[in-house]
Order: structure tokens, then C-alpha cells, then sequence
């Protein structure tokens, strides 16, 4: 369908929690950018603030990386239910662009969401998959990479986050209102 613009880290909208879906009716043309965007951005996952759109969504394809994995898949309104486990990984977010971080997060989780039906689902997720939605989901809640790291290792982005951030707010004043 289109392609949508990437908010940025500085931008109002991704530091608030999301509203959650309520009509199911209309959401095929915005989660079609969506999917447009994330590809066209190389990215595994898109939540709906990273494009300006206050609904509690999010899109993860990672069959690209995982060979296993042979679908996309949305979520709606999801809450992390249990998790378990740990694992350490480099993570990239396509709202704070060419920075990367170690971020440590459960290997195992399991997520109770909607799909763009409105059908409920509990699944549990392991890997990147799991590790993908987690982010996703903090996004949704207004938390970033750089939140999940110590102080000592965000200060050596602060650099990248001022330059990043610079415009990012002016560019929200500007954006129009989503309407389902």
C-alpha cells in the first residue's frame, strides 16, 4: 500500500503506552504499511507508535533470519503472560537508527494477543522470536533499548540519541492524527 515515515527516538509518542484496539473492522490498510515499511527499512518488527499510530499493534516477520519461521505475524492488544530463562543479544531498533546494544531479555515467553480479527491466542515464543516480541512490546509501552542498559553503556550512545533526537519532536507537531 505505502510506505509510512519511521518515528524517531524524541518523539513524544514512542515514550507514552499505546491505546488498545478496539475496531477490528479497518485495520488491513495500516497493517499493510506497516509490513510495507518494516521492509522497505530492513527491519523484523514494527510497532504502530514507531509510525506515528497510538494502537496497542505490532508486525514481526523474522522468516527472513530464522528458516524455521515460514510466516509474519500480528499482534494486537498482547501482554506478556510468563517468561522465562535468559539470554544476552545485540539489538538494533529502527527508531534509533545504526545503534546497537546488548540487551538482555527472557529466552523463553509466553504472549496472550489478537490477531486482526479480534480472535484471542496464547502462545508460548523462544528465540528471536521471543526476543522480537519483547521489544515490540516495549515499544508499545514506551520503553526503549536504551532503557534496558546500564547507565554507563547509554552514555556511550548519548552522542548518537542527541543527533537522533534533534528534529524528532518538531516532526510529531507536524504529523497527522491516525484515524481508524
Amino acid at each position: 500500500m505505502a510506505l509510512r515515515e519511521v518515528v524517531h527516538y524524541g518523539d513524544p509518542i514512542l515514550r507514552k503506552a499505546c491505546n488498545p484496539v478496539k475496531d477490528f473492522d479497518n485495520l488491513s490498510p495500516l497493517i499493510e504499511d506497516m509490513f510495507d515499511t518494516m521492509y522497505e527499512e530492513n527491519g523484523i518488527g514494527l510497532a504502530a507508535n514507531q509510525i506515528g499510530v497510538d494502537l496497542n499493534l505490532f508486525i514481526i516477520d523474522i522468516s527472513g533470519i530464522e528458516e524455521e519461521e515460514d510466516r509474519a505475524y500480528i499482534f494486537i492488544n498482547s501482554e506478556m503472560v510468563d517468561s522465562r530463562g535468559e539470554s544476552w543479544f545485540e539489538e538494533g531498533c529502527l527508531s534509533i537508527p545504526d545503534v546497537r546494544l546488548e540487551v538482555k531479555r527472557p529466552e523463553f515467553i509466553q504472549i496472550k494477543y489478537q490477531d486482526e480479527t479480534g480472535a484471542a491466542h496464547i502462545e508460548e515464543m523462544e528465540g528471536l522470536m521471543a526476543r522480537a516480541i519483547q521489544h515490540e512490546i516495549d515499544h508499545l509501552k514506551g520503553v526503549f533499548i536504551v532503557d534496558r542498559v546500564t547507565k554507563t553503556v547509554k552514555m556511550t550512545v548519548e552522542k548518537d540519541l542527541k543527533r537522533i533526537s534533534e528534529g524528532a519532536a518538531s516532526r510529531a507537531k507536524t504529523r497527522k492524527a491516525f484515524v481508524l
